[in-house]
């Protein structure tokens, strides 16, 4: 149970409710979070509307996305992103027992990107200031800066949830804590 009560759409005024009801429903199982985000309409409205927003742009493709997720997600322990992305990222090719070796050199399920980006995620979000420009030479080999920026704003972005996630102990949606299948 979350450190804050849930509050359910219904108290919200109708705006905010058809934000809510909108990230709930289409950006995935994220009802406990939303609810709990429902404390600070500011956030609320600006967050999850990007998110979704940055969703359907699809500047950057899913599977590289995802891949940056979970990776932070993991370095952070957070289980509810974990096992919220992991679906998500297995849609992208990768299996269940791949997805808990992302971090491993020797993958095999991942290509010359994935490893990239497997590495500017850890880099961005462990020492960001660290990160040498070699690394930036060879994402522009395969990345726009548009997609740079965006992969750089989602690592960062994640960890915040993470840490939000964890600080408020928000719990995992039934849907998700019941899908052992790519746990």
């Amino acid at each position: 149970m979350a450190r804050v009560r849930s509050i359910p759409s219904t108290e919200l005024p109708p705006d905010q409710a058809a934000i809510y009801e909108r990230f709930a429903g289409g950006y995935g199982p994220f009802r406990n979070q939303i609810a709990v985000f429902a404390h600070v309409p500011a956030a609320m409205r600006h967050l999850m509307p990007m998110l979704m927003e940055l969703r359907e742009a699809a500047t950057l493709p899913k599977r590289y996305l995802e891949i940056a997720i979970v990776v932070v997600s993991q370095l952070n322990e957070c289980h509810y992103c974990v096992a919220h992305h992991k679906p998500f990222l297995a849609v992208e090719g990768i299996s269940s027992e791949g997805i808990d070796r992302l971090q491993e050199a020797d993958n095999p399920e991942l290509d010359e990107v994935d490893r990239l980006v497997v590495e500017y995620a850890q880099a961005a979000w462990e020492a960001p200031n660290r990160i040498r420009d070699g690394v930036f030479e060879r994402l522009r080999q395969h990345f726009s800066e548009a997609q740079i920026v965006e992969l750089t704003l989602r690592i960062t972005l994640c960890g915040f949830f993470n840490r939000f996630n964890d600080a408020l102990q928000i719990e995992e949606e039934d849907e998700v804590a019941t899908n052992t299948t790519l746990r």
